[in-house]
C-alpha cells in the first residue's frame, strides 16, 4: 500500500483542483467570508467540491447504458442562531464566490455574534482512511466491460435455472475543501466504486430474483474474480432458494435477524431518531432521554466513521471535523446523538463529525455513517436452536419508518421458517412491522458474529443521499409482528 501524508497531500490535490485553475488562494477565501462578516452572524464557511462519476450497466449479455458526469461548485453558507442562509454556484470563480457570499448576509440579526473572521487558515490534522486515487482511472473502459461480461458469465454458469442476468459498475471520484470563519482549512479526496448483481432464475414457469453486490472507498481493481463469484454465488443462491419459498405466515412471532446487511433495519428504526436535528426540534421518539434505558441490556449501538475503506466512512465530514466512533447506546443505556456543528452547538453537546451533505448544492445536517449493534456472546446456532417456531430474516429489501414514533415497516427479500429450533422453508413475503424503540427491548439474544454490510448502503433524508454502512450480529427479537402472505 503506499503510505502518504493524509492531510498535506489531500490539501494539495484539493488546492490543485478547486482552487490554483481559478485564480483562487487562501486570502480570497478569507475575504469571501470577511464580507459575510459585516453583519452579526456566529458562524460560515464554504465548501468547494469537484465531482466525477460514472455508470456501466449490463443486461441480456450486452453493456447498454453508461453515464459520465462531471460536477463543480461551491457552497456558501452563514449560521445565526438557529437560522441558516445558504447560497450556492456552480461556477468557481472569485466573482462567484463574493455574489454568493453577499447572498447569504440576508440573515443579519442583532444581538451577538462574532465580528470577524480569522486572520489566517490553519490546516486542520489529516488521517488516512483511505487513499486519495481516482477510481473511475484505474481501468479503462474495455476493462470495465469485460468485468461485467465476467460477473455476468460467473452468474449464469452457477446454475442452469438462471435465465437473466443483470449488472452494474459505478465509480465516484470526490475532492472537497472546506474553509471555516474559525480559520480551519480541511479537505478530503473521496474514491468509491459499487459492483451490483441481481439474477433471475426459473423453474416451471416460476420467476424468482436474488441480488448482490458491494464496494467502497476503492479503486475498480479490488473486484477480483474472487470476489465477484462472492457477489455472484449470493445473488444465485437467493434466487434458487426462493423458487422453492412458500406464503410467510402473518402474526406475532419470536424473529431471528441474520448477521451484516439487516442492520438497515436498526439504521432506519433507530439510527434516524437519533440524528440530532430531530432531537434538538423534540420530534424523535428519543428526544430527552440521554441516561435513560432505551433498549435491552447488552444492547450496544455505535456510529464510526473512522473505519479503513468502508463506505460510510470519511476522513473528515462536510463541515471540516474529524470523524470518529460515537457510542449511542451502551447495555440498553441512551449515551448520545449524531450531532453535526449548529445542532451539537444549540444543544450543549459535543461535535461528533457527523455533518453530511450530498453536494455543495446542499446543507449540511447531521447524518449517519457506518452505524452498527456490536457483537454479544450467543453463539448464532445457540440463536436459532432457542427458536421453537419463529421467522429467520437473512436479507431486507425495502423499508419505510416514521422518526416521530420509530414505526417502521420492513420487507424481507430472503427469509426461512424455525421450526423446533431448526431452520426449515424459505418463505416469500414477510414483513416486518413495529416500533424501534419497543424493538430494542425485545432483543433477547446477541450473537457473538457481528458483521459490517458488504458496501451497498445508501441513506436518504430530506432529499439528500449519502453512501453508508450498516452492521449488526445475529440477533433475537421476541414478539415482532410479521406481516404475510398466507
Amino acid at each position: 500500500m503506499k503510505v502518504f501524508e493524509p492531510n498535506l497531500q489531500t490539501l494539495a490535490i484539493a488546492r490543485d483542483t478547486l482552487l490554483v485553475p481559478f485564480g483562487l488562494d487562501e486570502s480570497k477565501l478569507l475575504g469571501a467570508l470577511s464580507s459575510i462578516f459585516t453583519h452579526k452572524v456566529d458562524y460560515a464557511d464554504l465548501y468547494f467540491q469537484f465531482s466525477k462519476s460514472e455508470g456501466w450497466g449490463l443486461e441480456e449479455g450486452i453493456v447498454k447504458t453508461g453515464s459520465f458526469s462531471i460536477d463543480q461548485g461551491v457552497g456558501v453558507r452563514a449560521v445565526s442562531g438557529d437560522k441558516t442562509a445558504f447560497s450556492y454556484s456552480d461556477e468557481i470563480s472569485e466573482r462567484a464566490l463574493l455574489d454568493a457570499a453577499a447572498a447569504t448576509r440576508t440573515i443579519a440579526r442583532q444581538g451577538a455574534g462574532k465580528l470577524k473572521v480569522a486572520s489566517a487558515v490553519r490546516p486542520s490534522g489529516g488521517r488516512s482512511l483511505y487513499l486519495p486515487h481516482d477510481p473511475l482511472t484505474s481501468l479503462d473502459a474495455a476493462e470495465k466491460v469485460q468485468l461485467l461480461e465476467r460477473l455476468e458469465r460467473i452468474a449464469r454458469a452457477k446454475d442452469p435455472r438462471v435465465v437473466q442476468v443483470m449488472a452494474g459498475l459505478a465509480g465516484e471520484y470526490d475532492v472537497v475543501l472546506v474553509v471555516r470563519s474559525d480559520g480551519v482549512l480541511a479537505a478530503d479526496v473521496r474514491p468509491l466504486v459499487r459492483v451490483s448483481v441481481t439474477v433471475i432464475a426459473e423453474q416451471n414457469g416460476r420467476r424468482e430474483s436474488g441480488s448482490s453486490g458491494g464496494g467502497g472507498r476503492y479503486d475498480f481493481r479490488y473486484f477480483t474474480d474472487e470476489l465477484l463469484d462472492k457477489y455472484a454465488s449470493e445473488a444465485v443462491r437467493t434466487a434458487v432458494t426462493n423458487l422453492d419459498s412458500r406464503p410467510a405466515p402473518a402474526g406475532p412471532t419470536t424473529v431471528v435477524l441474520g448477521p451484516g446487511w439487516p442492520g438497515v433495519l436498526l439504521h432506519e428504526a433507530i439510527g434516524h431518531g437519533l440524528e440530532g436535528d430531530f432531537n434538538r426540534k423534540g420530534s424523535s421518539a428519543f428526544s430527552g432521554r440521554i441516561g435513560e434505558r432505551v433498549a435491552a441490556p447488552g444492547v450496544t449501538v455505535v456510529d464510526d466513521g473512522t473505519l479503513a475503506d468502508r463506505r460510510g466512512s470519511l476522513n473528515i465530514d462536510d463541515e471540516g471535523n474529524p470523524t470518529q466512533c460515537t457510542t449511542l447506546i451502551e447495555d440498553g443505556i441512551l449515551k448520545g446523538y449524531i450531532q453535526d456543528t449548529m445542532n451539537a452547538r444549540l444543544m450543549n453537546m459535543p461535535v461528533t463529525g457527523n455533518a453530511r451533505r450530498e453536494s455543495y448544492a446542499h446543507l449540511p445536517m447531521p447524518r449517519m455513517t457506518n452505524t452498527y449493534m456490536l457483537g454479544g456472546d450467543k453463539d448464532p446456532e445457540e440463536i436459532i436452536a432457542s427458536v421453537k417456531n419463529g421467522l429467520y430474516a437473512v436479507n431486507f429489501g425495502g423499508g419505510q419508518v416514521d422518526i416521530t414514533n420509530g414505526k417502521f415497516v420492513f420487507s424481507a427479500s430472503e427469509a426461512y421458517m424455525i421450526e423446533d429450533g431448526k431452520i426449515s422453508y424459505p418463505v416469500k413475503g414477510a414483513t416486518l412491522i413495529g416500533n424501534g424503540p419497543d424493538v430494542l427491548n425485545r432483543v433477547s439474544m446477541i450473537g457473538n458474529d457481528m458483521r459490517l454490510d458488504s458496501g451497498i448502503g445508501v441513506c436518504g433524508k430530506e432529499g439528500q443521499s449519502v453512501p453508508v454502512g450498516v452492521g449488526q450480529p445475529t440477533l433475537r427479537i421476541d414478539g415482532l409482528t410479521v406481516g404475510g402472505t398466507a
